[in-house]
């Protein structure tokens, strides 16, 4: 089994979930969170003056996968998410050795 990290735009969030769906992904975990990367942040303007926004905004998608399913999983955010823009954000895959249904007690796959 993988866990697949996805960091992306906020805009993009929609377009990936509706793919991802498509896909046959049955469920995902959400997270609103700020961090930067080679964007280093950028400057707004409020009345009159600069100030820098160090941490940008961005939507964290994490998806539990079977082995089989991951690179396809992978392959549609990418599709989903990129712009081609710096920002677009990034994926992470990591091995998961378990996972566990609190409901019933389901391990492994089956659980997904």
């Amino acid at each position: 089994m993988k866990k697949i990290e996805a960091v992306i735009r906020h805009f993009k969030l929609e377009d990936v979930k509706n793919a991802l769906n498509e896909q046959g992904v049955a469920g995902m975990t959400i997270t609103e969170v700020r961090g930067f990367g080679r964007q280093k942040g950028h400057t707004e303007t409020y009345r009159g003056t600069e100030y820098a926004v160090d941490f940008v905004p961005k939507v964290k998608i994490e998806i539990a996968a079977a082995d089989d399913h991951a690179q396809a999983i992978i392959d549609t955010i990418i599709k989903a998410a990129q712009t081609g823009q710096i920002g677009d954000g990034k994926i992470f895959v990591s091995e998961l050795s378990e996972s566990i249904r609190i409901r019933t007690g389901e391990t492994g796959s089956e659980a997904l």
